[in-house]
C-alpha cells in the first residue's frame, strides 16, 4: 500500500479565516490547517481486501448531523461545504468556494472539537485554537468529482490539491476522477482506471486513471 502524507502546515497570526481576534477580549484565535496523522491518510492502494460492513456514521450528537461532534470556529462551514485550503507552512488560508469549481480543493466531512476526533482517514482537518486549546475543528476530504481532474501535488512539498484541465500534461500528480464507490475498500473493485484512494474507515473508494 502506497501512501500519500498531505503536508501539514500552521497559520501565522493575521487578521484572517487562518487567525481571528475575539471582539470585546485580548486572545486570539488561531487557525490551523493540519495533515491527518501518519496512517491516517487517503491512500492509493492495490490491495484486494474486501468491503466489510457499513460505513460509521460516526457518534451522534445533540445536532441533527451524525458527522458533528461539536466545536466552534469562526470560520463557518457546514457539513457539505467545500473550501480553498491554501497558503504556506507559515501563512495558511482558508475561504469558502463552491464545490466542483476551480477554486475548491476540499469539503468539510465532519466537525469534531479537537482535529484528533475527525475521522482517521480524512485527507486535513482545519482547527481554531484559543490560548493554545483547541475550540474546534474542521475536518476535509478532496473535493472529487467525478469526469474532473485534479493534480494532488507531490509528495512532501506542501503543495495542495487543485483542479486542471483534464488536457493537462506533465502535472506533478495528475488524476481524472472516474468513480467515487461506497461501502468498499479495495480498488480491485473500480471497473475503469489504474488506482485508487482508499478511505479505510469510511470504506470510500475513489477511482482515479493518471494523467
Amino acid at each position: 500500500m502506497l501512501r500519500q502524507q498531505i503536508s501539514a502546515r500552521i497559520a501565522a497570526p493575521a487578521v484572517s479565516a487562518a487567525a481571528l481576534l475575539l471582539a470585546g477580549c485580548g486572545s486570539t484565535i488561531s487557525g490551523n490547517p493540519v495533515a491527518a496523522p501518519p496512517g491516517l491518510d487517503s491512500a492509493v492502494s492495490t490491495t484486494s481486501a474486501k468491503p466489510s460492513g457499513k460505513p460509521s456514521p460516526g457518534r451522534p450528537t445533540t445536532t441533527t448531523t451524525p458527522a458533528d461532534k461539536g466545536g466552534d470556529t469562526d470560520f463557518q462551514a457546514s457539513i457539505g461545504d467545500c473550501v480553498k485550503l491554501g497558503g504556506t507552512t507559515d501563512n495558511a488560508s482558508i475561504h469558502k468556494a463552491t464545490c466542483g469549481s476551480k477554486d475548491s480543493n476540499y469539503k468539510v466531512v465532519a466537525k469534531a472539537r479537537t482535529n484528533s476526533q475527525c475521522p482517521t482517514d480524512v485527507d486535513q482537518a482545519y482547527y481554531e485554537t484559543m490560548a493554545g486549546i483547541e475550540t474546534g475543528a474542521i475536518c476535509l476530504d478532496i473535493d472529487w468529482v467525478v469526469n474532473d481532474c485534479l493534480d494532488l501535488g507531490t509528495k512532501g512539498s506542501g503543495s495542495d490539491p487543485k483542479r486542471i484541465d483534464c488536457s493537462t500534461r506533465g502535472a506533478a500528480n495528475g488524476v481524472k476522477v472516474l468513480a467515487i464507490m461506497k461501502n468498499s475498500t479495495s480498488v480491485d473493485e473500480c471497473a475503469d482506471g489504474d488506482s485508487g484512494y482508499v478511505y479505510d474507515e469510511r470504506k470510500i473508494v475513489i477511482c482515479v486513471n493518471t494523467l
